[in-house]
C-alpha cells in the first residue's frame, strides 16, 4: 500500500490507515495521461462505469482516484460547478432521503445536521456541487470505506477515501467545472 494511505494524525480527527490489502491497486490515486486533454485545469470527470474520478492537471496529466459512485436509483449524470470545499463538514440530510429513512431526521437541515467527526458519513472534507446557481445537494466527499470504493452504492454522492478527498480538496479549483459521465451500465 503507498505511504499516502497511512494513518493521518495532523486532522482535528483521527484517519486511520486504509488496511494492507483491501484496495485494488488499480483504485489508488495516481498520476495518469490526461484522458480529456480538452478540459482545462481544474476540471473534474466522473465515469461511474470505471469508478474513476479525474482531476485534470493540465493538457497531458490528470491524478486520477477511484470512488464510489451513485447505486441503482440514485445515479446521476451532467455536469455541476465546484462552488465551495469545507474541511469536516456537516451532514445535513437532505428532505428526501428523510422520507426514506425517518431515523435521520435527528440530522435533518432543521436540526442543524450531524456535527463532524469521524462517524459522519461526509468524512474529512466535501466539495459542494451547484448547477445553475442551486445547490444540487450532491457532494464529492469522504468517508468511503475500502470495500465500498469501485462500486455503486451510495444515494448520488461520489464519495472518496478519507486520504483521497484531502488530497482533492488540496488540488481543488473553486468555481471548475464537474462532469459525471452517463453510466452505459444497467442500474448504475
Amino acid at each position: 500500500m503507498p505511504d499516502f494511505y497511512s494513518a493521518i494524525h495532523t486532522e482535528p480527527f483521527p484517519i486511520p490507515a486504509i488496511p494492507e490489502g483491501s484496495v485494488d491497486p488499480s483504485l489508488w490515486r495516481q498520476d495518469v495521461p490526461n484522458p480529456y486533454p480538452d478540459r482545462p485545469r481544474g476540471t473534474i470527470v466522473i465515469d461511474p462505469n470505471a469508478a474513476m474520478l479525474h482531476f485534470v492537471q493540465n493538457s497531458e496529466t490528470a491524478m486520477r482516484y477511484g470512488v464510489s459512485v451513485g447505486a441503482a436509483g440514485f445515479a446521476w449524470e451532467g455536469e455541476a460547478r465546484l462552488q465551495f470545499c469545507r474541511k469536516w463538514p456537516r451532514w445535513k440530510v437532505p428532505a428526501n432521503m428523510i422520507k426514506r429513512r425517518p431515523e435521520l431526521e435527528l440530522y435533518s437541515v432543521a436540526n442543524g445536521g450531524m456535527a463532524p467527526g469521524p462517524d459522519n458519513p461526509m468524512g474529512a472534507r466535501a466539495l459542494y456541487l451547484f448547477k445553475n446557481g442551486k445547490d444540487t445537494l450532491y457532494r464529492i466527499h469522504g468517508s468511503a470505506s475500502p470495500r465500498e470504493l469501485g462500486k455503486a452504492v451510495s444515494s448520488g454522492c461520489i464519495r472518496m477515501l478519507n486520504q483521497d478527498v484531502i488530497d482533492l480538496h488540496k488540488r481543488a479549483v473553486h468555481g471548475a467545472k464537474v462532469v459525471v459521465l452517463s453510466s452505459l451500465k444497467p442500474g448504475v
